[in-house]
């Protein structure tokens, strides 16, 4: 979408008739706020939504170096983004310009608006949606830092979670980024502190799990010890789109992921044959759009929250989680699909986030630029990163065992392939060993029918070698085939 069109699509204003039928749908609260009242505080949760009735409110990023104003809405106009609907803290200030008169609607009265109003639903969500978009795309946005080097499987640790689950960030690579040594001065850490998070001129966490991460950035949501109508575990498509149609009926609905939702097709930067995308769509778009709609309906969705046990007491089913936690449910759908399998190669464990991944996205495309990369694997995963990293890297020289690509590949990959100038495609081979020194630097690789070998020099290995599915977990009462 052009930038003209996102920035009308997210500042929309709306007329007397719009504001008469929300009023219409919900009790609307008339407020006054005086000149530099704060309206929303950055981190707060279930704020409030505002429709400015007279005045100014402005919207504040405070996660610079310098707080800076990032829009300001008039009469007509909305306050929010996606925050107000997945729960997540606000990521920005909201200030009142010059005394102004409000139309205060509440978390959970907004969410009736969404799902009983559908003209202003549309209205209110694609404002939503384009807000984030121009936040993302924006080069004065910084939200968190992270430093960290590229060589630190720590670093890719926490850079790919807040990636999986959409937290706004910045990479300051140890390595390559001019700032390193001012920023390490102003926050007051070493690269030995690294990876460090941070906001504006506050360290957040020093080399975090997770489960910090998600609990310091809103991610997570604390689940209710109650009986739940359905208990999803696992938040790829198939867990998402359960989740939209149990809370679309009235199901009290929660899903349970362990990492970022999206699943492997979350990390896919393009997919042109899933029904209702005919221009295709990244899987980033696909997990958003999916996430907002299950929020929309009030699915509660927890991450990280890896299910460990499962159980059964008087006819309910009982999710244990690593943490000890535990959750009832009256149904339970099981979505954790599959995990990548792992090459069984000498020294491969060393590389792992160092220099061996299992997505191609832009977090490892910045990684891959200028560079000749390797791709493992046959199908459509393979292809679609071999495209995509294509575009990123210097050269991609894509490895298969076999004899060539159509037995696993979809034919329109196969032919993008074989017309992209810098991918090469080398059959009948494998690999046998990953050398470097801190970070991977070569690999040595086979030829099946000759055995012929030969080093290739790369800093990156992206493996798609297959999936196995995660059902370890699972107790023998459910049965399970090959």
């Amino acid at each position: 979408m052009p930038e003209n069109t996102l920035q009308s699509v997210a500042f929309p204003v709306l007329n007397d008739a719009q504001i008469a039928q929300l009023a219409g749908c919900i009790r609307v609260v008339p407020a006054s706020y005086p000149k530099g009242s704060t309206l929303i505080h950055i981190g707060e949760r279930g704020m409030k939504f505002f429709i400015v009735k007279s005045g100014e409110i402005e919207i504040w990023d405070h996660s610079g170096d310098e707080p800076r104003v990032i829009a300001t809405h008039g009469k007509g106009a909305f306050t929010g983004d996606i925050s107000h609907i997945t729960g997540a803290p606000a990521i920005f200030t909201a200030m009142a310009r010059e005394d102004c008169e409000v139309i205060e609607v509440s978390h959970e009265a907004l969410r009736q608006v969404l799902n009983q109003c559908p003209g202003l639903s549309d209205i209110i969500l694609q404002a939503f949606i384009a807000r984030r978009q121009l936040l993302r795309d924006s080069p004065n946005f910084v939200g968190l830092r992270v430093l960290g080097s590229r060589y630190s499987p720590d670093t890719f640790r926490v850079r790919d979670f807040l990636a999986r689950n959409r937290v706004l960030f910045t990479w300051v690579d140890l390595e390559t980024d001019p700032q390193v040594d001012m920023l390490l001065k102003q926050f007051g850490v070493t690269e030995a502190d690294t990876p460090v998070v941070a906001c504006s001129h506050l360290v957040l966490l020093r080399n975090p799990s997770n489960e910090e991460l998600a609990q310091h950035t809103g991610i997570r949501q604390e689940l209710t010890h109650e009986v739940y109508d359905l208990l999803v575990v696992g938040a790829g498509p198939a867990g998402l789109g359960a989740a939209v149609y149990g809370a679309s009926e009235g199901l009290r609905t929660a899903v349970l992921e362990a990492s970022g939702p999206g699943g492997q097709a979350g990390g896919s930067m393009r997919i042109e044959n899933y029904l209702g995308f005919p221009a295709g769509v990244t899987g980033a778009e696909l997990t958003d759009r999916a996430t907002l709609q299950a929020s929309k309906f009030g699915a509660r969705l927890s991450i990280p929250s890896r299910a460990s046990r499962l159980s059964f007491d008087n006819g309910y089913t009982v999710v244990e989680m690593e943490d000890g936690d535990s959750l009832t449910t009256k149904c339970l759908l099981i979505a954790t699909g599959a995990q990548y399998r792992r090459l069984e190669v000498e020294n491969f464990d060393r590389f792992e986030g160092t220099g061996v991944y299992y997505a191609a996205t832009p977090a490892e495309g910045y990684i891959c630029r200028g560079c000749s990369v390797v791709v493992i694997g046959g199908g459509n995963s393979a292809g679609q990163a071999a495209v995509f990293l294509a575009s990123q890297a210097r050269s991609v020289i894509l490895m298969i065992r076999g004899e060539d690509l159509s037995r696993t590949m979809s034919s329109y990959l196969i032919q993008r392939i074989l017309k992209t100038p810098n991918i090469e495609l080398i059959c009948n081979v494998t690999v046998e060993r990953f050398q470097g020194n801190g970070h991977l630097q070569a690999i040595e690789v086979v030829d099946v029918k000759n055995q012929q070998r030969r080093t290739i020099e790369t800093p990156a290995v992206f493996s798609f070698i297959g999936a196995t599915p995660r059902t370890s977990w699972l107790p023998k009462e459910i049965e399970r085939d090959n």
